[in-house]
């Protein structure tokens, strides 16, 4: 079922491109998408930490490569993330003037792209998924985008072919620095390798600096982030959909399943750096989004902001704060892809997003105003919603972590920051909502009408994942936790085995029938 979900909408959108009807293929592709995501949910083995569903074929023994595939819990809720976007920006897209079929198979590109890359088991095809999904991104923005859209496609374009350059070069040194018996394409036997203590702490160091480095280009890490804004502005609401709910949570989904399993002491010499750069997404970022005059471009602006308390629960390295991030990951995803789609609906009617040009418009859109004020109160983490839930356990995560440099206590000093950014997240998203929504109507605007009943579906689905996952945020932490327990305890600051009461070192519950051929070692925790 794994594989099903993955090449479904890839088939979809081959077929599409040979001559099937565009949308109609697209959105069949993405329902039963969404019904086989639904299926691997319900099907799931609950606290078992190890992947289920796996599928492998050989490719080359000598390099031993494979087409792996399979999920735990936090490529599964990744999963189901994208089988919920993907419908939803399908929906929304309706009528393509130019090119039609070109542009519903650039979207499934992108959607089986991100779930290949999350299923994936191999480093290989981990990272080759991700670039099938980059290559529409330029095609959406390019062909289909508004305003400067072609400099914006480029200017993406750019940024991301830097940032896979430098993680491909991350990936490879990874590779190279296990000992050769142990050598693989698996991130599952990677990790092994990595728990018996075979990856040097100096090469550590420079690999997770590498990783670091293109995973944050690609989630638009400060100071890399300046291709967002300008790109979501420029970009068809469904691009921004997948690529800003789905896509960009790659390179933190990679950092979760590399950085921190892989490399401990390389997150743990890079810890201050992160912190410093995360506050600049959620301090810098959040004031500049405040000043925003465009609703397009405050939405993009917002997308970065975010990315920086995810950040800070994944640097926190405990079970709480990890957690918390997954859950952020899921939400934000659904989020914002629900207000880029109100916000390319808005933009479609009225031929703007400038705010001063807007108003009142709740008046004759009361369906579209109530869905993005829901929207909005989801991203500033009103409780009820899945964003609290995640920001709730960021914050206690990261504050709970004990790591001190030179006398300072870094994480106690940055959450006290980062929760400076509620109250900007709150002041901006407040405004926005104001002016577009309230205040005296412009005449030219009382015309419009209220989303129609088609568009309403695909508003509800997103919506209705916030809430429900926001009145019961345990599903998604009982998804999520066994995996993460595998190399995290609840109060240490990294650990790449858990410690017994004696003080020896036990090896993670991660595929234990790759450590019958590993040589005996240590484990790498130090504490």
């Amino acid at each position: 079922m794994v594989l099903f979900t993955i090449f479904c909408p890839i088939i979809a959108a081959i077929l599409i491109m040979v001559g099937a009807p565009a949308r109609k293929t697209a959105l069949a592709a993405s329902v039963l998408t969404f019904a086989a995501a639904l299926f691997l949910l319900a099907s799931f083995g609950y606290g078992q930490p190890d992947f289920q569903h796996v599928t492998s074929f050989t490719i080359s023994p000598e390099w031993r490569l494979s087409f792996t595939t399979g999920i735990d819990g936090l490529s599964l809720i990744m999963v189901l993330l994208a089988a919920i976007v993907t419908p939803a920006a399908v929906w929304f897209a309706g009528p393509i003037d130019k090119h039609e079929n070109a542009f519903y198979a650039c979207l499934l590109f992108i959607s089986g792209g991100a779930i290949g890359a999350f299923a994936s088991l191999d480093l290989f095809f981990f990272y080759a998924f991700h670039e099938l999904a980059l290559i529409p991104t330029f095609l959406l923005i390019g062909m289909w985008g508004t305003g400067n859209r072609v400099a914006a496609a480029w200017k993406i374009t750019i940024y991301l072919a830097i940032g896979s350059f430098v993680l491909l070069l991350g990936l490879i040194l990874l590779y190279q620095s296990v000992p050769a018996p142990l050598r693989s394409f698996d991130i599952r036997a990677l990790t092994v390798a990595a728990s018996l203590g075979q990856i040097a702490a100096d090469a550590q160091h420079h690999i997770y600096l590498l990783l670091l480095i293109g995973f944050g280009i690609l989630v638009s890490l400060f100071p890399f982030h300046t291709w967002a804004p300008e790109a979501y502005a420029s970009a068809p609401a469904p691009a921004a959909m997948l690529h800003a709910g789905v896509l960009k949570k790659f390179g933190l989904y990679g950092l979760l399943r590399l950085a921190i399993p892989l490399l401990p002491e390389g997150a743990r010499h890079w810890t201050t750096l992160l912190v410093v750069l995360l506050l600049g997404n959620i301090i810098y970022v959040g004031l500049v989004t405040i000043a925003q005059k465009r609703l397009d471009w405050m939405l993009g602006y917002s997308s970065v902001m975010h990315m920086g308390y995810i950040f800070l629960g994944i640097a926190s390295a405990g079970i709480l704060g990890v957690t918390g991030a997954a859950v952020l990951m899921f939400a934000h995803g659904v989020s914002i892809a629900l207000l880029f789609a109100l916000a390319g609906e808005l933009r479609q009617r009225t031929g703007t997003l400038v705010f001063d040009e807007l108003g009142g418009l709740a008046r004759v859109m009361p369906f579209a105003g109530l869905a993005f004020g829901l929207g909005a109160f989801a991203a500033i983490g009103l409780p009820g919603f899945t964003n609290f839930a995640g920001e709730i356990m960021i914050f206690f995560g990261a504050f709970k972590n004990g790591w001190t440099m030179n006398g300072f206590h870094i994480f106690q000093i940055a959450t006290v920051l980062a929760l400076w950014g509620v109250v900007i997240s709150t002041v901006y998203m407040l405004r926005a909502y104001r002016k577009t929504f309230m205040g005296t109507i412009n005449d030219q605007w009382r015309q419009l009408v209220d989303l129609r009943p088609a568009l309403r579906v695909p508003v509800a689905l997103l919506v209705g994942a916030l809430l429900c996952f926001g009145f019961f945020p345990q599903a998604l932490v009982q998804i999520v936790t066994p995996g993460f327990r595998a190399y995290l305890t609840a109060n240490n600051y990294l650990t790449g085995t858990q410690r017994c009461s004696h003080g020896a070192a036990r090896r993670p519950r991660i595929l234990t029938q790759y450590e019958e051929d590993a040589p005996q070692g240590r484990g790498y925790n130090r504490q």
